[in-house]
């Protein structure tokens, strides 16, 4: 069960790194890119099975805080809304905001804060 909870946290950081980085990268002429979008699915979707596999972990595995992760599923799901509206402004070729754009990824730099700074 480690193993595979282990697998989900490697994936969760894999999509934080695709909302970020792609939003450092473009930080001179911010957009919101669809792999932003797919990052923020692949983190929301791992966060909930993470959050699923924590009563089947061993008490010393993790300690859940339950009201962090709470606040951190909500920004995940304003990035993911966020996201999915950069996605269609983007294949749409029409333009995108600078605020939608640093809401994106800011809004991920949050919850990768809160992740590692809330103990």
């Amino acid at each position: 069960m480690e193993i595979l909870y282990s697998i989900f946290v490697f994936l969760h950081i894999v999509g934080a790194a695709m909302i970020v980085g792609i939003w450092i990268g473009n930080m001179k002429k911010p957009t919101v890119h669809p792999r932003q979008f797919d990052g923020a699915m692949l983190q929301l979707i791992t966060g909930v099975i993470m959050m699923g596999l924590i009563p089947a972990m061993p008490d010393d595995f993790t300690d859940p805080n339950y009201v962090k992760l709470g606040i951190k599923l909500v920004i995940a799901l304003v990035v993911g809304v966020l996201a999915f509206i950069g996605r269609r402004k983007y294949k749409a070729n029409e333009p995108i905001s600078t605020g939608l754009a640093h809401a994106v990824g800011g809004l991920a730099l949050l919850n990768i804060a809160l992740a590692t700074l809330w103990n």
